[in-house]
């Protein structure tokens, strides 16, 4: 928790948040041994997960001042003004790390797409089908080549590719 700053003063927390936010933005994040009089090793844990949580939600929600101090009612007041100070120095970086973040996941872009619901009457097996399928078209653009991805679905197999892409959002929401 956020609170645990208040252990110490608030130059050093400034230096503390800063190496936190260098550490989200991919350069050497604070060092537990420059803490560790100063917070057990499960707190430590604990501080640089809540911070840079706070960062990456205020920053990603696109927070006002009024909201980010509001979130940092528990902190004192001269904590919380520290922390929106670096968050407002920063924002702008921790944003760009965001987003290369989300768009490391992969290169490939959804440009467009098409689908057609068919109903499957028979096929050369079995004179007697009724099956709904589902007819999918993707253009891919990766690597700035458009990449044409076209598949048949039944039931269960789009529920599945529906399952998987609601678990990859609930990660790129978790990523933001």
């Amino acid at each position: 928790m956020v609170v645990l700053l208040s252990r110490l003063p608030v130059t050093d927390c400034l230096k503390l948040c800063h190496r936190v936010v260098d550490g989200l933005c991919g350069r050497e994040p604070p060092r537990r041994g420059d803490y560790s009089a100063t917070w057990s090793l499960e707190e430590w844990l604990e501080l640089l997960s809540s911070l840079t949580a706070f960062f990456r939600l205020a920053v990603g929600n696109n927070s006002s001042d009024e909201e980010v101090l509001a979130g940092l009612a528990d902190v004192g007041s001269s904590h919380a003004q520290m922390l929106l100070s670096v968050l407002r120095a920063r924002e702008e970086e921790i944003r760009h790390s965001l987003l290369d973040r989300t768009n490391s996941i992969s290169s490939a872009t959804l440009q467009d797409f098409d689908w057609q619901l068919k109903l499957a009457l028979s096929s050369d097996k079995i004179s007697s089908l009724h099956t709904p399928l589902l007819g999918l078209s993707l253009d891919v653009r990766e690597n700035g080549a458009l990449r044409p991805v076209a598949m048949e679905m039944n039931r269960e197999e789009l529920n599945t590719l529906i399952n998987s892409l609601e678990a990859a959002n609930k990660v790129v929401l978790q990523l933001k």
